[in-house]
């Protein structure tokens, strides 16, 4: 039987991750040093490393991979771009699919152990007082799935929201400190696959809001920048 293995990444924060697995189990990872910078330390620089080690740790190489999985934000507009560029590489190169997966489904699913049954509002930081907010689901049988989509929300208002939906408020500095990891991808591969690959020519992450450079320029010049200007 060949082994059905599948590369996994997530760069939504400054430390980003990299699982290696063999169907449904994490069989190596490696966690990236977060430095607060997303440039510092050469952030591709880590993370193609930090593959080289997963797949050697298991005596494989890209071409034995079935698939690769990149978390898709919303996050860090430089180290989603990162990983993104990594994951489309790979996949390229050796002729092998790519499926994404929401960063803040990866926070709950990436957890050190699995998550208890319930529902979660799982938040990352989005800077100027906001959070990206996405409501998450455990159900009874430890299927972990997104309730909705990706909001942008001011810190008070996921409270509130958390509050409403009888939810737990769940990532950096929340009730429960989560950070999104790679090796979540291990808990919802089935529902990752079953939600179709990406193109590769169209696909990217989403950010959740505009670069800051973009914003800082917009506010500038007074307009939105388009392709052309």
């Amino acid at each position: 039987m060949i082994a059905d293995y599948t590369i996994a990444l997530e760069g939504s924060t400054y430390a980003g991750s990299v699982a290696l697995l063999r169907g449904p189990v994490v069989i190596a990872e490696r966690t990236l040093a977060d430095f607060g910078i997303p440039g510092k330390g050469g952030r591709t620089e880590m993370m193609l490393p930090a593959i080289a080690e997963c797949l050697g740790d298991c005596g494989i190489g890209v071409r034995d991979l079935a698939r690769i999985v990149c978390g898709s934000g919303p996050g860090g507009f430089t180290s989603l771009r990162v990983a993104a560029s990594v994951a489309k590489g790979l996949a390229c190169g050796a002729g092998i699919p790519l499926y994404a997966a929401p960063s803040l489904l990866l926070t709950i699913a990436g957890a050190p152990e699995m998550p208890s049954q319930g529902r979660y509002l799982s938040i990352a930081t989005a800077m100027r007082g906001q959070v990206f907010a996405l409501a998450v689901e455990v159900g009874p049988d430890e299927v972990i799935r997104p309730l909705g989509q990706p909001s942008l929300l001011s810190e008070d208002e996921a409270t509130h929201e958390a509050e409403r939906m009888n939810a737990v408020l769940a990532g950096p500095a929340a009730r429960h400190t989560l950070h999104p990891h790679a090796r979540g991808v291990a808990r919802m591969l089935d529902w990752i696959i079953d939600s179709g690959p990406c193109d590769l020519d169209t696909w990217q992450p989403s950010y959740g809001r505009l670069a800051e450079a973009q914003v800082k320029w917009e506010a500038q010049h007074g307009r939105a920048l388009t392709p052309s200007g």
